[in-house]
């Protein structure tokens, strides 16, 4: 019961955040939270209205992430509120219901009911630990996602910015553009207010990073004011509509202006959870929560890494669970990690995740004191600040070129992936790309070739401990040692070194991408051809009755009169395989039914290199791979056993876990008692302190590539030494 009550504690839990907070870091969490605040404000009113809601409900929803993200966040730099494109997303989903439920519920309905289903999920991820599905999302889907994205934000908000009226901004972004280009005849003061706003964004974000790079000093404060640069913005166009504006009706002002905006959290209250609307707003949540999660993690282990800290993916996403469970009580809509708001939270100085209860005071202050200033808001110039910020999101020139160079195909699905989400739906966009992504994944595991290798012996110079010594000669000795290259030679090596087997009938097999279902027959096709290749039968096939034979057998050729040789072993290089399934191992074993045919009456060794797995171990040893079959009567006592040995610091630990492999081995029942009790007695190497890295009684299973090889090749030369061998028999 303890250990399940451990498994869903949180680390830190409050209690011991706030007994270990250290009061010397109240002053920078409060600059920074203040800070952040500033910046938050104007940010929350545009983007509520790219969720087709009034400015007031993007304050709740940031309040709700300022003030809960410190009781489960493991980031000081996170901060949670209204992004661009979780906006869009709410607005796509309002849209949707509207147009299946006319005037059945309210956008604030569906938004809070949205937002609540959404944070449960959330919750219950981070609850259970499901912090790392997060790593199964593909990069490239989510990239290209943004991209189109912001690319249909900037769209959208483009009539705003211009003050074209007639424009649906609901449709495919390529409509709408076309649309407004085509009623630009219908520009308006407007465009005056969001161009120069959005001329003076871009003006002051140049300006600034212009000085923190030519004085480093200071560069932190213009850090800091090139982050501000959005409030200095409203301010100044919220003062230029005010002189204006002041004397005139809502109606009749020079352009639009947000208007009235309610003071306080007049929408708070339990939110009215409808099964219908339920039922029509889950189908529709998935692409949320993936984009909330990616978003958020992304952020929160870039600025993790930025600050040599780790970030707990579970408890980030219980954090932003939260914030998405209470917004809706108070009018919020759904929420997540904020770049641009963490990007000045870190620049800020920000010490805890507790200066998110500083910008939650900004906001707090901002819902009761300063909704009259917030009146006189130009919507283009809110406009101009939700095209600035965007701008930023989309992907540029040098990282496309990137996305090139590292992965073609990967390059090719994130072009497909912008032009499906600009001219279909982001949505159809998120779903294609994923899906293409697995699907090159399972083709790269599925269809990527394996490998006969050869060996090399190279030389390596390895400096002596005498090179130390100012009287010593002796400044470096060459060490050498054999690695394992690909006979097709289509890798990286100098093609010029030349590769060999390392002995006439020992084949080295390499899977690249492990061994599954899904590539087994692929890899075991590969296999037998190559040894019909290369390989001869050992004695000719009996003919067949032609009245037994099938219609698909094709003539075999006896190949005793060439130089090819005869198959003796075959070396697996297991270092990829971490697991392995009932399909592979039931190809393996027709493999190897289908050689000991091709090999008769001389039997195949099979060595497995680099094999650690002991459930892998186990299913081999089922279906008997821990032991030689026997030749020409020589059991497996007559073959040679490569066993690597170590030095043991703990004896008695040792013995103990060679009694747990002795029981894990009985279980199998392979071994006898008159086994068990010998691999129990110790042995003189025992008594030098020297113990088995591997178990004793499964000669074929060898700690690495090398060591399989060299125990097959010691074989196969005893085999050939050994009256009667195949090789004896040639000669005479």
């Amino acid at each position: 019961m303890k250990k399940t009550i451990n498994y869903y504690e949180v680390e830190p839990t409050v209690r011991e955040a706030l007994g270990e907070y250290n009061w010397r870091w109240l002053l920078g969490d409060s600059i920074a939270g203040l800070t952040v605040g500033l910046v938050v404000i104007p940010q929350a009113m545009a983007y509520a209205l790219l969720a087709t809601l009034p400015p007031d409900f993007g304050l709740y929803t940031s309040f709700a992430g300022a003030a809960t993200y410190w009781l489960f966040g493991t980031s000081k730099d996170i901060v949670i509120g209204t992004t661009a494109v979780g906006s869009l997303l709410v607005g796509e989903v309002i849209s949707r219901v509207h147009e299946s439920r006319p005037d059945t519920y309210t956008s604030a309905e569906i938004a809070g009911t949205l937002s609540f289903m959404t944070g449960i999920i959330l919750f219950a991820l981070g609850l259970f630990r499901l912090g790392w599905l997060v790593e199964v999302i593909p990069y490239i889907p989510v990239s290209a996602f943004i991209t189109a994205a912001s690319i249909s934000i900037m769209c959208t908000q483009l009539p705003v910015l211009l003050g074209i009226h007639g424009v649906n901004t609901r449709e495919e972004p390529y409509k709408v553009f076309i649309s407004t280009m085509k009623n630009l005849g219908g520009t308006k003061l407007d465009a005056a207010i969001g161009i120069t706003c959005l001329v003076l964004l871009e003006l002051a974000k140049f300006v600034f990073a212009k000085l923190e790079a030519r004085q480093p000093a200071r560069k932190k404060m213009w850090s800091i004011m090139s982050s501000l640069r959005l409030t200095f913005a409203m301010l100044l166009y919220t003062l230029v509509s005010f002189l204006v504006n002041r004397n005139l009706k809502e109606d009749e002002t020079k352009f639009r202006i947000v208007g009235h905006i309610n003071q306080g959290f007049v929408h708070a209250g339990l939110p009215d959870l409808k099964p219908d609307l339920i039922g029509v707003v889950l189908p529709q949540s998935p692409i949320i929560i993936i984009i909330l999660i990616v978003e958020h993690i992304a952020i929160a282990k870039s600025f993790g890494k930025k600050h040599g800290y780790e970030v707990a993916p579970s408890q980030e996403i219980m954090a932003q669970g939260t914030a998405n469970i209470i917004g809706p009580f108070l009018g919020g809509y759904s929420c997540t990690g904020s770049f641009g708001a963490s990007a000045v939270l870190s620049k800020a100085g920000v010490k805890t995740p507790m200066a998110g209860l500083f910008s939650a005071f900004m906001l707090l202050l901002a819902l009761y004191a300063l909704t009259g200033v917030f009146y006189f808001i130009p919507r283009a110039a809110l406009a101009g600040l939700i095209i600035h910020a965007v701008s930023n999101l989309v992907a540029s020139p040098s990282t496309v070129m990137k996305y090139w160079r590292l992965s073609p195909f990967e390059f090719f699905i994130w072009v497909a992936g912008v032009i499906i989400a600009l001219f279909t739906g982001l949505e159809t966009g998120i779903y294609v790309t994923t899906g293409l992504s697995f699907l090159l994944l399972l083709v790269r595991i599925a269809r990527t070739s394996g490998e006969f290798l050869g060996r090399v012996t190279v030389e390596q110079i390895d400096p002596s401990d005498d090179a130390q010594s100012p009287f010593s000669n002796t400044r470096e000795r060459v060490v050498s040692r054999d690695i394992y290259l690909s006979l097709a030679r289509k890798d990286a090596s100098n093609k010029d070194i030349p590769v060999e087997s390392p002995h006439p009938g020992i084949l080295i097999y390499h899977f690249p991408e492990g061994l599954n279902y899904l590539n087994q027959a692929m890899h075991f096709k590969t296999l037998t051809d190559y040894v019909y290749a290369h390989t001869k039968r050992a004695t000719e096939e009996p003919e067949c009755d032609m009245s037994e034979a099938l219609w698909c057998d094709k003539p075999v050729v006896y190949k005793g009169d060439t130089e090819l040789p005869v198959l003796r072993a075959i070396v697996i290089d297991c270092s990829t395989i971490h697991n392995i399934d009932i399909t592979s191992v039931q190809g393996l074993v027709d493999v190897r039914n289908a050689l000991d045919r091709w090999a008769s009456p001389y039997s195949i060794q099979w060595h497995f290199g680099g094999l650690r797995n002991r459930w892998a171990r186990r299913a081999l040893t089922a279906v008997g791979f821990d032991q030689s079959a026997t030749e020409n009567g020589h059991s497996i006592g007559s073959w040679t056993s490569i066993l690597p040995l170590a030095r043991s610091f703990d004896e008695e630990n040792e013995n103990r876990r060679r009694q747990s492999s002795i029981d894990d081995e009985s279980i199998i029942g392979t071994q006898t008692s008159t086994e068990i009790e010998a691999s129990s007695s110790a042995t003189p190497a025992e008594k030098q302190g020297l113990r088995p890295v591997f178990p004793t009684d499964r000669p074929f299973f060898h700690a690495d590539l090398d060591e399989a090889v060299t125990a097959a090749l010691a074989n196969a030369r005893r085999s050939e030494c050994r009256p009667g061998s195949e090789t004896e028999t040639e000669n005479d």
